[in-house]
């Protein structure tokens, strides 16, 4: 008889249930480890999100940014299709939670999925560089895939309602403020900003960075991989 059928029904259901993120047991709640008494009033919002995702606690100013980059893409405006959805949804009479899911339904690679594909796009920058690559060169030839392969609009640039994104130079801005402070390095906000560059020679006008591509440069610099950026 093996180990697993020796274990009551109640032994395999508490295993079942076990997992990496949440050990919740009676008087018992940790998070990652973390007592959760041990969190509260200590650590901030954008520092247990980072625990949760990550497994490990951030630094203080790392949080810092993490937050500054949530806060900067809190609301879209009612044109976003999300946002424009739930609103529609509230006028049938349902309740916050069901307006919320139909918005969350739509969210994929057309909509919600610029933040996940411009990371991937600067990574891919990255790991060019990484085998020896100039900046600029790898921006050219990851350009040139794109638009050979991919077509359509370049993750993270341009947007079809503000000429220049506000929210996108004010975060670059601090992502350099950072950076100087030894809190990061800096290497996507050089990423993002070659790109901005070669698409403005290639196309003859400057397609600026949006908001997408500026908050993907930050998660970029904090370490998160890109599908974590999704949405």
């Amino acid at each position: 008889m093996s180990g697993q059928e020796k274990k009551t029904g109640r032994e395999r259901g508490e295993e079942w249930w076990q997992t990496d993120i949440i050990e919740m047991r009676p008087g018992v709640i940790r998070l990652r480890g973390y007592e959760i008494q041990d969190l509260i009033g200590r650590v901030s919002f954008p520092a247990t999100i980072w625990l949760m995702l990550r497994g490990e606690l951030p630094g203080e100013e790392q949080a810092a940014l993490l937050g500054i980059a949530l806060g900067a893409a809190v609301d879209h405006g009612p044109q976003a299709p999300s946002i424009a959805i739930a609103r529609m949804a509230a006028t049938c009479g349902v309740g916050i939670n069901s307006a919320m899911a139909s918005a969350i339904n739509v969210l994929g690679d057309v909509h919600g999925g610029a933040g996940e594909q411009a990371l991937s796009f600067y990574g891919d920058v990255a790991a060019a560089m990484d085998q020896g690559t100039a900046l600029a060169d790898a921006v050219t030839a990851r350009l040139d895939r794109f638009l050979a392969e991919e077509k359509g609009y370049v993750p993270g640039f341009g947007h079809r309602f503000h000429p220049v994104d506000p929210r996108a130079p004010r975060l670059i801005e601090v992502t350099r403020d950072f950076a100087a402070r030894g809190i990061i390095g800096g290497r996507f906000a050089d990423i993002a900003e070659a790109i901005e560059v070669e698409l403005a020679q290639r196309k003859g006008k400057t397609i600026p960075l949006n908001i997408d591509g500026a908050t993907a440069v930050i998660y970029g610099e904090l370490g998160f991989p890109p599908a974590l950026t999704r949405g």
